[in-house]
């Protein structure tokens, strides 16, 4: 069953994201008092009174704006807007009514949607007179809210599944298979192009301006009858080059994003070549021992480069030691070119997190290995392991008794690992080996 759409929509700094994170019970949307922090549309399940709906957190709407940042967040409100079964129109009681308030209220009465104008920051009985004034935008008596505090905000749900028109679920909603791509990478690689390109519309803001992106924003998708969700992020910087808040909480979420998908794709740029944050990039993930696919944009402007496409050759071979299990994909956001393959490894890889490999099938390796390269005697003692488990899946883990776990050497270890994944596949999966005492 879709759900219904309700999207908060009002100037900069009214606490549209306050009331976000308020309703959905989580802290979710970065907040800032500095405005222009929420870019692009951010969406998350919600219910009251057993209605289920999805709840939309837009960008500040500053009508007639030359800004190019601005003019982007203005285009993804109107989109919002477009796509709404309620909106909530959010103002601030501190502030009065503003020139913008008044472009907004004629916006939304054109659109022909059912629109709950909703006072905010009214904390007190004292606030309620000054937010008598509101009534003048046209849209109705307006409901008075807290987002910091709560109040009041039951209130304005309840009179949003009232025009939703929506019936309490009979029966749960059946979930199919849903794989989590995170889109990570440092600042400007085509994150945002990526997405846009595979929605075939400007669903999020895209300019030149490195770190445009800063909050991590879900796009469920459907592609070839597989659901997706989309996880755009703010590009990955390093901690000495994170100068404010906000780009801290960006980088956070970004992190966070990486723990809570099932893959994550990171974004290099071709023309550059692998670079030691791309490196830091890829580490962090395989740290979080999520999948991984490495995905080159911008090749259009390398495939005819001989001297480029023998660099980044290098580059994988130097950097990625130890990695190869890694799969990569060449692709250009601009151009369209192969950015569905992008999907279609990462899914791939999604399946392999979750495979389970019979304890009779490792066995057998086990014996095989043990009969044509036994792990080197240490301290005069002879190492043997007798047998092996799988003890988890996403991420996959294995645990192998020996008789002297704490005297199984590296180089052993990565041979074990290698041959692993030469039998079992695991493409674009860390995986995680513990060697214990029989």
């Amino acid at each position: 069953m879709k759900r219904k759409i309700v999207s908060i929509v009002g100037r900069p700094n009214v606490g549209k994201s306050t009331l976000f994170n308020r309703i959905i019970r989580k802290r979710e949307a970065i907040v800032d008092d500095a405005p222009g922090i929420t870019r692009d549309r951010k969406a998350a399940p919600a219910e009251w009174e057993s209605v289920p709906f999805m709840l939309v957190d837009t960008g500040g709407f500053i009508p007639g704006s030359s800004d190019v940042i601005d003019a982007g967040i203005n285009r993804q409100v109107l989109q919002a807007i477009e796509e709404s079964d309620v909106i909530i129109f959010l103002v601030d009681c501190e502030t009065g009514i503003t020139d913008v308030d008044d472009i907004v209220a004629r916006t939304l009465r054109k659109s022909g949607r059912p629109v709950i104008p909703a006072v905010n920051k009214v904390d007190d009985e004292r606030r309620e007179a000054d937010a008598a004034e509101f009534i003048r935008l046209g849209l109705g008596e307006p409901v008075l809210i807290s987002a910091q505090a709560g109040r009041g905000v039951g209130d304005l749900l309840s009179d949003a599944v009232a025009l939703l028109n929506a019936q309490p679920l009979s029966e749960p909603e059946i979930e199919p298979e849903i794989v989590k791509l995170a889109i990570v990478g440092k600042p400007n690689v085509g994150k945002s192009t990526f997405i846009n390109r595979i929605l075939g519309e400007e669903r999020l803001l895209v300019t030149p301006i490195a770190g445009t992106t800063r909050d991590a924003v879900d796009v469920r998708i459907n592609w070839q009858k597989k659901e997706l969700i989309l996880v755009d992020t703010a590009g990955l910087r390093k901690r000495s080059r994170i100068n404010d808040q906000v780009e801290y909480y960006s980088n956070l979420r970004t992190h966070n994003a990486i723990e809570a998908c099932d893959v994550a794709c990171v974004f290099i740029n071709a023309d550059e070549g692998i670079t030691m944050q791309d490196m830091a990039v890829i580490r962090a993930v395989v740290e979080a021992r999520r999948g991984i696919v490495l995905a080159f944009n911008k090749w259009d402007l390398v495939k005819n480069d001989q001297e480029k496409i023998e660099k980044l050759n290098r580059d994988l071979d130097l950097r990625l030691q130890g990695l190869q299990f890694i799969p990569t994909q060449t692709m250009s956001c601009l151009t369209g070119t192969r950015v569905f393959k992008i999907l279609d490894k990462a899914w791939k890889v999604a399946q392999e997190r979750k495979k389970r490999i019979p304890s009779p099938e490792l066995n057998n390796l086990i014996e095989t290995l043990n009969r044509t390269y036994q792990p080197p005697a240490v301290q005069g003692k002879r190492v043997r392991i007798y047998y092996g488990t799988q003890t988890g899946d996403s991420p996959p883990k294995f645990a192998f008794f020996a008789n002297h776990p704490n005297l199984l050497r590296d180089d052993y270890k990565r041979f074990l690992e290698n041959s692993f994944r030469k039998t079992f596949g695991f493409e674009g999966v860390p995986i995680s080996f513990v060697f214990r005492k029989k």
